[in-house]
């Protein structure tokens, strides 16, 4: 089953269940998902937008709502604060784990072995391997300074 069709079927649950949070949250992604559909369309696909795209709207929504919580946070709204974080909780039950450190090391070192990169002027080459071979599994920010700290 398809990441778009596992969200419509919890959107429809959601429903059904009466969960506002769940409710609200998922037709945000919805809607997301039916923007970049058109846009596709304007540029010539007829397609929708597949999983690996989806994946990466996914993190781009946690990502905001990361940021709003933490300015919620400083701001002293814990209120809004739980909200943004709840929708993340939502968000993230259709995207794979993420790496743990550890993790992420090894598969770091790993990348760099199979892509033979020796310096800072391979890291968009591991950068794109790392994103193609996991995606939505890695943070990009950290396994950049890593790929950084490993190639530099």
């Amino acid at each position: 089953m398809s990441i778009r069709q596992q969200i419509t079927e919890a959107l429809k649950e959601a429903q059904k269940a009466q969960d506002r949070c769940s409710t609200a949250t998922l037709r945000l992604v919805c809607a997301a998902m039916k923007d970049r559909d058109i846009a596709a369309r304007s540029n010539g696909t007829s397609n929708p937008i597949g999983d690996d795209q989806i994946l990466d709207l996914l993190a781009k929504m946690v990502r905001q709502r990361e940021e709003a919580a933490e300015q919620f946070r400083a701001g002293d709204r814990t209120e809004l604060a739980d909200k943004e974080e709840a929708e993340i909780e939502v968000i993230r039950r259709f995207m794979p784990r993420r790496m743990s450190a550890e993790e992420m090391e090894a598969t770091v070192d790993h990348i760099i072995g199979e892509t033979e990169a020796t310096g800072l002027k391979d890291m968009g080459r591991v950068m794109a391997a790392l994103k193609q071979t996991y995606p939505g599994q890695i943070d990009g920010a950290t396994a950049s300074a890593l790929v950084k700290q490993r190639l530099g």
